[in-house]
């Protein structure tokens, strides 16, 4: 495997533990890990990462998203809604993407801080 975690900021590891233990939870990817007030890791080869930046203030990045892996097309749906109902803005109902494949089905949001997140089936 080529990469082995990303990482994205955030300004409220509580809230953003919260968000992202329903949303992920909605693609059936649980939390590994909880350094309380500092991160919290999701998944098990490849890991997520959100936490308090050490540097700088957290922000989201421009241009760049994380692509989480969905088992179909019911779960794209659920990890939307369940994203909306904790806050998240809309970036891309779910639905068909043809100019990335024939059967790319995909929702994108942001979440509490503005980081953009999809969920993808193929």
């Amino acid at each position: 495997m080529m990469i082995h975690h990303v990482s994205i900021g955030t300004a409220d590891v509580r809230a953003a533990v919260q968000f992202y233990d329903a949303v992920l939870g909605a693609l059936s990817i649980k939390r590994t890990h909880l350094i309380d007030n500092v991160a919290a890791a999701y998944g098990e080869q490849f890991e997520f990462w959100v936490g308090s930046p050490c540097e700088h203030q957290a922000s989201a990045g421009n241009g760049a998203h994380v692509a989480f892996q969905a088992p179909d097309q019911v779960a794209v749906d659920a990890f939307y809604r369940v994203a909306l109902a904790q806050g998240a803005q809309c970036e891309g109902e779910p639905g068909l993407r043809p100019a990335y494949g024939s059967t790319y089905y995909a929702a994108y949001v942001r979440d509490l801080d503005g980081n953009k997140i999809e969920a993808v089936v193929m």
